[in-house]
């Protein structure tokens, strides 16, 4: 199995491809959800809904409801548009849209940033253990936290 090619797109790419891999999924590609969506890439780290909908909220000029934004982060989820890191209930846009694989967040307990690996040898052996288990249609999400090199090359 091993580790795959695939292209990291962002900026304007980023929201065409999503909009593309939205779209595909058989859902409309919204307004909100394009703001939505944007706000979510231009994040350096995972945000909350909340940070998302504030964002939202100045760019429209109007207060947005962070339940709105919560419905449509679960849906970028579940189209692969996002990831979210369950340890901080926190969102990142997919910079690959379109494929689809397991993920692995490396997580800085310093400064929050968060890393995204792929490596299918280990995911493949978490699903291979749940399928074992009984379990069908098995997601990994693996988030290991830690400190950066950034972070880590601060505290000499």
């Amino acid at each position: 199995m091993g580790g795959h090619h695939h292209h990291d797109f962002a900026g304007e790419k980023l929201v065409l491809a999503a909009r593309g891999a939205l779209l595909d999924a058989g859902e409309q590609w919204t307004e909100m959800r394009a703001d939505v969506f944007e706000a979510l890439a231009h994040c350096e780290k995972p945000a909350s809904a909340y940070d998302i909908a504030e964002s939202v909220g100045n760019r429209r000029g109007k207060r947005v409801a962070a339940n709105s934004v919560y419905r449509i982060l679960d849906l970028f989820v579940r189209t692969n548009l996002a990831r979210r890191v369950e340890s901080a209930n926190a969102y990142l846009a997919n910079s690959h849209p379109g494929c689809r694989h397991d993920c692995i967040f490396l997580i800085c307990d310093t400064c929050g940033a968060a890393t995204h690996i792929d490596d299918d040898r280990l995911t493949g052996a978490l699903r291979a253990a749940a399928q074992d288990a009984g379990f069908a249609e098995v997601r990994p999400v693996v988030e290991l936290r830690g400190v950066c090199r950034r972070c880590g090359e601060g505290e000499e």
